[in-house]
């Protein structure tokens, strides 16, 4: 190959529609070649060998390749160190630019400084732009050009500044002339990295209308089909963040701010890094938990005797996603309830969800211990018992998770509630007191 070519490398955007950092490459002049790799770093470590976030990712970059084969455009999928394959590519073709869009854990930060560095040591050029965020990082900020520490404020600043400007889709299919033309290249597979499919389904990167017309009154109750079950095409961009905010704001105020969380949570990762492995609010690692791991073992089993968070976690293992008003219940219960450290229960959540993400995860987790940004009141703890009845009135939800409830198999309570409220109360006064 003679004539140069630009890569866009795509990662957290698994789509030709709509897709920033594509639409950006496919405008510049230079023929595009799509990449993708699926990283050791990340992948190696994972215990789990039927994950069913590898094998949404291996059919997404399936689908991909066969459109992209379709117009006689190959795609370059590689399995190793991000350094490693890159350095491959660039001894294979004649790279002059490269395109890809944001990301904002440390992770990929610190990756996304190495690659940018060997680009640049060979005169290569480095272009990141916003694409899974509706507002990016410093889009939204307060008076004095700082960043929200409080979800209240932030959200009005976020609707205030919402318009069709943000919202309007980046129009790639208009350049896919411009794509890089050969015949289709191998790319490993699961087998070859180690991994073994699952064969489930997964959810379609689309959402009902009426669904999201009754979703604010049907959302908290999980044995109803109330919730998009989006979260996994949210998190690999399969499914375009600007088309599903033009449909919420027609139809749903209560599941656009749901989006708008979504960006506050992106914002605080970036912003403020430390939540990664610490408490945002700093003074909550004094707290004194009991991390008791025979306790957390049966947490984790949906073995706890509190039913509507066996049900949840239960639920969670079979399937890796769980209703989010019950994600809500039982980070309660683990943090509250058994004093364990919200970090535990975030990193349960990270190996089994389908759709974890840790700028969201981590807010919900840290929401639910007290120690985040819009945190609950340290003295608020749910009622388990309260919650189920309330949001599970028929108990449908946890009779299909819990066949064996009111058998002599089931477990009684691991702790009584009020006590474990008392104990939870006075042991977080304890450890936030100056």
């Amino acid at each position: 190959m003679s004539s140069s070519v630009s890569i866009v490398w795509l990662r957290r955007d698994l789509r030709l529609h709509d897709n920033a950092a594509l639409y950006y490459a496919l405008k510049r002049g230079h023929p595009v070649i799509p990449l993708f790799i699926f990283d050791r770093l990340i992948l190696d470590p994972l215990e789990d060998r039927r994950d069913r976030r590898v094998e949404f990712i291996y059919q997404q970059i399936v689908w991909l390749r066969e459109q992209l084969a379709q117009m006689g455009v190959p795609m370059l999928v590689r399995y190793g160190r991000p350094v490693d394959v890159w350095k491959d590519v660039l001894a294979e073709y004649p790279v002059v630019e490269v395109f890809t869009n944001h990301d904002y854990e440390i992770y990929a930060k610190e990756r996304d400084i190495v690659i940018r560095n060997l680009l640049q040591e060979r005169g290569i050029g480095f272009h990141t732009a916003k694409d899974q965020a509706i507002f990016d990082r410093d889009e939204v900020l307060t008076g004095g050009k700082t960043p929200y520490t409080v979800f209240t404020p932030y959200s009005r600043r976020w609707h205030e500044q919402l318009n069709d400007f943000y919202l309007k889709s980046y129009p790639t299919e208009r350049y896919f002339a411009s794509f890089y033309k050969a015949v289709p290249l191998p790319m490993p597979t699961l087998q070859e990295m180690g991994f073994e499919p699952l064969g489930e389904s997964f959810p379609k990167p689309t959402v009902d209308e009426d669904l999201l017309l009754a979703y604010q009154k049907m959302r908290d109750y999980p044995a109803r089909t109330g919730t998009s079950e989006l979260g996994i095409h949210l998190r690999f961009g399969t499914i375009s963040i600007r088309d599903l905010a033009r449909q919420a704001q027609a139809t749903s105020p209560t599941f656009l701010n749901e989006l708008c969380w979504r960006d506050f949570y992106f914002q605080v990762l970036h912003y403020f890094p430390h939540v990664e492995r610490h408490s945002f609010r700093r003074e909550y690692d004094n707290i004194s938990w009991r991390n008791n791991e025979a306790e957390f073992e049966r947490w984790c089993a949906g073995e706890t005797g509190y039913p509507i968070v066996d049900a949840g976690m239960r639920q969670l293992n079979a399937t890796g996603w769980m209703h989010n008003r019950v994600r809500m219940i039982t980070a309660s219960f683990l943090c509250k309830h058994l004093l364990i450290h919200w970090s535990w229960g975030e990193a349960y959540f990270g190996k089994k969800l389908r759709d974890y993400d840790l700028s969201a995860n981590n807010g919900g987790w840290q929401w639910a211990a007290g120690s985040g940004t819009d945190a609950a009141p340290y003295f608020r703890v749910f009622n388990p018992t309260l919650q189920a009845q309330k949001f599970d009135p028929k108990g449908d939800y946890i009779r299909k998770w819990v066949p064996e409830l009111n058998s002599l198999n089931y477990p009684v309570p691991m702790v009584n509630h009020t006590f474990a409220r008392e104990r939870a109360i006075e042991t977080y006064r304890k450890g936030l007191r100056p």
